[in-house]
């Protein structure tokens, strides 16, 4: 019989490979081998969680003197490996070489090839030389072959290749993206985040930690999450997507200058940080928005997004009904639209709680992954002093909305404009003129020295001072299951439930 040498569990959706193994001479002399002529072995490697969503590949050698048997045992096990067809067996993988501390090609390099190459996943490696890169050669390639893309760097890595992805999948469907109301067709080929920048904001929401051996796992075993995008637009022409902070204002300037400071490193959000705080400008202009009803919980609530979460799902089909009875009518823009004007010290809509090691609940801390909305974050303008409240709010377990200079709504969609724009008689879309109306008139000047801000959208600036934004309900998929409740509880539980090695 097959003797193991520990206690172990492992769920067959956990097991990475199974190997036979050698057994040298001087491991056969050693005491657990010698009691046996001729030992034969396989290994098994497998996942093994670790505190704080952390992942490692761990191993363990299972030996017998019947060579028949311990084949058998490879075999059966090879077998149930191939039943995991949610399984890539093919991967398109990006690399920025620049990005974060230029770590990428050696972080894929030693980290995650060995372990791609043991699951017997086959890659094309693409080394991107400038920016863009990534994007433009998603429109060239035969993407059918791939089962996922995986790009290594950071926050802006995966900004492009997901561009290049929904991009790619809009024009081979014939879909126009400069039409704000056009429904996006879905990219079901899934995206694997391997963090290696300076900021890695969509991993750590959505694995719940940076680390590129995690993500290498979450991909091999074949995990999926979906993930909603916001497009942007300005005037019917397509900006940008976003899948985690659109922010205006205080985000919007904190980016715009720390660009100018890109030698300082990651240090230099600190800086333009502070900086920008105490500049304190505030910036006047209309927001427009439709609540999402169709969403089961609300930005206040403390139901956190986790792995299998029930209020996505439940949001999702609760939108796909509406849908339904909608039809073909496009009443979209008959439906309740709420408007707020007033001087704002930011501007924030978040996908995703936006949460990472500095800010551990994030910019909305109960925001949901894949609902088909945002959570948009208004900041009145107020002192220097509430506004260092608020933002130490995140950094701590307070309620962060829980001031009265601070309203949060849960949105399907919205549009800004800044009353720059508005006095000088341009219009954002049709809707936006029937429903905008007066900007209120005061204009002290201590808060309007500077008329526009710029948009903070997912890291990268976006200057437009009027922007209509739409969620796009589960638009995307990534390698990733969410955030576990409890790593080291989820795995017992699963354990004793699936098929036991």
């Amino acid at each position: 019989s097959c003797v193991h040498t520990e206690n172990c569990f492992v769920p067959t959706s956990e097991i990475i490979a199974v190997e036979e193994t050698d057994l040298n001479k001087k491991q056969r002399n050693s005491g657990k081998w010698q009691k046996m002529a001729k030992p034969h072995a396989f290994t098994v490697y497998y996942v093994k969680k670790a505190r704080n969503h952390r992942w490692r590949c761990s191993d363990v050698t299972f030996w017998c003197v019947d060579e028949q048997l311990c084949n058998q045992w490879i075999q059966a096990l090879k077998e149930l490996l191939e039943l995991q067809k949610a399984r890539p067996k093919h991967l398109l993988v990006y690399i920025n070489p620049y990005g974060g501390k230029r770590q990428g090609k050696r972080i894929y390099e030693q980290k995650v090839a060995p372990l791609f190459s043991l699951a017997s996943i086959s890659t094309d490696v693409f080394i991107t030389e400038r920016a863009n890169h990534a994007k433009d050669n998603l429109f060239e390639v035969n993407i059918n072959k791939y089962d996922g893309v995986v790009c290594v760097g950071g926050d802006g890595m995966f900004s492009e290749v997901m561009h290049g992805l929904i991009g790619r999948m809009q024009k081979d469907s014939g879909i126009d993206q400069n039409n704000p109301k056009a429904p996006l067709v879905q990219c079901n080929i899934r995206i694997g985040i391997i963090p290696a920048g300076s900021t890695d904001c969509i991993c750590y929401s959505t694995v719940g930690i940076s680390d590129p051996v995690t993500s290498a796992l979450h991909i091999i075993i074949g995990d999926s999450q979906p993930l909603d995008v916001s497009s942007v637009h300005h005037n019917n022409t397509f900006l940008k997507y976003t899948v985690s902070l659109l922010g205006y204002g205080f985000y919007g300037d904190v980016l715009k200058d720390s660009e100018k400071k890109r030698w300082m490193g990651p240090m230099r959000y600190d800086y333009s940080g502070f900086k920008t705080f105490l500049s304190h400008h505030c910036y006047e202009g209309t927001i427009y928005f439709q609540p999402a009803k169709h969403t089961q919980g609300s930005p206040r609530d403390k139901d956190s997004c986790r792995t299998g979460c029930h209020i996505c799902r439940q949001s999702e089909q609760q939108l796909a009904e509406e849908h339904k009875k909608r039809g073909l009518k496009h009443e979209e823009d008959e439906e309740e639209w709420k408007v707020i004007k007033g001087k704002f010290l930011a501007i924030n809509a978040v996908n995703m709680s936006c949460a990472c090691p500095r800010s551990p609940k994030g910019l909305s801390p109960a925001a949901h992954l894949a609902d088909g909305s945002s959570d948009l974050i208004l900041v009145r303008k107020c002192s220097r002093f509430d506004f260092l409240r608020y933002l130490i709010r995140h950094t701590n377990q307070d309620d962060q909305f829980d001031f009265s200079f601070v309203d949060v709504y849960r949105v399907k969609s919205f549009q800004f404009t800044s009353k720059l724009l508005e006095d000088s008689e341009s219009d954002v879309t049709d809707i936006g003129k029937k429903h905008f109306g007066q900007f209120c008139r005061d204009h002290p000047a201590c808060c309007c020295s500077i008329a526009n801000s710029t948009w903070n959208c997912d890291g990268e600036t976006l200057n437009s001072s009027a922007i209509e934004v739409r969620v796009h309900c589960q638009l995307m998929k990534l390698f990733a299951r969410g955030i576990e409740e409890n790593c080291k509880e989820a795995a017992s539980n699963q354990s004793r439930v699936e098929q036991l090695l």
